[in-house]
């Protein structure tokens, strides 16, 4: 009796990953040795495979026993991969009569105990798997929840030095730069945000996706507290840790909501926790892993297909209609000099979601565009807008878009996509438009998170074998700096993924303009900074400390 682990590494869709997946395998191997000798045993084999079709899914599952020795549940869950695939199976039994594992679980009541940012700890919030306190932080964006809130909010936003990136010398004016650019392109922004009811609902659709999570891991016998914590707004992601800490958290699974990993999205998250964790004592003993990205999951593949189903029904002739899948876009230098894999996962996830649907006689012409870009760099192509002109041009008439790296509903689906997209998709000659919604609450998507985060549970702790005097690692496939030193090697060298300055009709105009704009606002704020007089501070715009 025990635990058997069958655990399969992620695919490596950058050669980063590589040096990445030899040190995991190390430490790995270091964790199971460790096991063997306070467990009983262990075994460990490694097969390769590179497959250019995907034509079995893999297994990976989990048999899960109370620490009383009750059979709980057999756990399985299937995960798509395609190219470069390392398999790796473990095999972990522990000695489940030993004195120390004689404590039961302890199950949740009911879902609403979802804890987001709770300020009460009752008996019943006292949830424990063995001796440990598990808990699934959710990362997010965040975003304004009424029209007072969008100027804080993109203050917040352009403060973060990932946004808008300034010179060595220029730094001390990220802030006074933010809360210009914020107020400044606050006006437009709150039409966008009172053009779909006022606000965003990503915190209300979160704090929902949080709940249903916290029942599915109730159900499948894994008893976790489930926090959310935002880049930008509230919950901030350092309230959430807060929270974390008051209730005692020992081990705890990250869980970016981003189904592919990008350095300017999950990477931004992954820089703020690694600052946060590297400041406390508490955060530098806990146990804890990152779940890094989860597009080739079967329940998320499947989740997706089921929408996408649904949603062409509703055409008139759901054969002939064009499946128009929309990616947030990064800019190109991320992924050509950074080695961002974003792209590379999204265009693997599109596959594996057209592979799914082919199975179920789903053959519908597809394509791939990235949207939301701003500024005068070049962003990954090709653009959504424009790619929507051209299929009206080549005589597309039914168009389904999908939105496929969000899972929430949020002001670039319901605006950007609903609104904006939808009248030019019209203005192009297209006569039937379409849109999937995000995920949200979707029982097999959630179904399918929770099952990633118990696969993950083995892996919460296990890096630090190779380096016990070291702080835990976030990432399964290694330490956040090894992540970052892939991905982010040159991120001070990188244009900002968001222009300071927007201006002009033409790209040439734009990219002028917009270099004219900075090094005027520059020195605006370095001559009002330094003589403490000026319209900056009349309006308020400057705290009057800076005088």
């Amino acid at each position: 009796m025990g635990i058997e682990i069958l655990a399969l590494s992620l695919p490596s869709p950058a050669s980063q990953w590589e040096r990445l997946s030899s040190s995991h395998q190390a430490s790995t191997r270091g964790f199971l040795e460790m096991a063997g000798l306070h467990l009983g045993s262990s075994a460990l084999s490694q097969t390769v495979s590179s497959p250019k079709k995907i034509k079995v899914p893999a297994t990976c599952s989990i048999q899960m026993l109370n620490h009383s020795g009750c059979h709980m549940e057999s756990h399985t869950s299937l995960c798509y991969t395609k190219k470069n695939t390392v398999s790796r199976k473990c095999l972990w039994k522990h000695d489940s009569s030993s004195s120390n594992h004689r404590q039961s679980f302890k199950l949740c009541s009911s879902s609403s105990e979802a804890l987001l940012t709770s300020t009460s700890q009752t008996p019943q919030d006292k949830l424990f798997l063995g001796n440990e306190r598990v808990g699934v932080l959710l990362l997010n964006l965040g975003g304004p929840e009424t029209l007072d809130d969008v100027q804080p909010f993109l203050f917040n936003l352009f403060a973060d030095p990932d946004i808008i990136r300034l010179p060595r010398l220029f730094r001390f004016l990220q802030k006074p730069l933010a809360q210009f650019i914020s107020v400044v392109r606050a006006p437009k922004s709150k039409e966008g945000y009172a053009s779909i009811g006022g606000g965003s609902p990503l915190r209300e659709i979160t704090d929902a996706q949080a709940q249903a999570l916290r029942k599915a891991l109730c159900d499948k016998n894994v008893p976790a507290k489930v926090y959310v914590g935002m880049r930008y707004w509230h919950p901030f992601t350092e309230e959430a840790i807060e929270q974390i800490k008051m209730d005692g958290i020992t081990k705890l699974v990250v869980l970016p909501l981003y189904p592919q990993f990008s350095i300017s999205t999950s990477g931004s998250s992954l820089r703020l926790l690694e600052c946060i964790f590297r400041e406390d004592q508490y955060l530098v003993n806990m146990q804890h892993t990152v779940i890094p990205s989860w597009y080739q999951r079967e329940g998320y593949i499947k989740a997706m297909a089921d929408l996408i189903e649904r949603e062409l029904q509703k055409f008139e002739s759901p054969m002939k209609v064009m499946l128009f899948f929309s990616a947030h876009g990064v800019p190109l230098a991320y992924v050509e000099e950074a080695g961002d894999p974003y792209k590379a996962e999204m265009e693997e996830c599109v596959d594996l979601i057209m592979e799914e649907l082919e199975k179920r006689g789903i053959t519908n012409a597809f394509t791939l565009a990235y949207q939301s870009r701003v500024g005068p760099v070049e962003w990954l192509k090709p653009y959504t807008d424009e790619t929507i002109v051209e299929l009206g041009q080549k005589g597309v008439k039914s168009l389904l878009a999908v939105p496929i790296s969000f899972v929430s509903e949020h002001i670039e689906t319901l605006e950007e996509i609903d609104v904006e997209y939808r009248e030019l998709a019209l203005k192009s000659g297209i006569k039937n438009w379409g849109r999937v919604p995000a995920l949200g609450c979707e029982p097999t998507f959630i179904s399918d998170l929770a099952d990633a985060v118990i696969e993950s549970l083995p892996y919460v702790g296990a890096m630090a074998a190779s380096s016990l005097e070291a702080r835990q690692s976030l990432v399964p496939l290694g330490s956040v700096e090894e992540l970052l030193a892939a991905y982010d090697s040159k991120r001070a060298e990188l244009p900002s993924p968001v222009a300071v300055w927007e201006w002009g009709w033409t790209p040439s105009a734009e990219t002028w303009n917009g270099r004219a704009a900075m090094l005027a606002v520059l020195a605006l704020l370095v001559l009002e900074i330094t003589t403490g007089e000026g319209f900056l501070h009349q309006w308020g715009i400057l705290p009057r400390s800076f005088k």
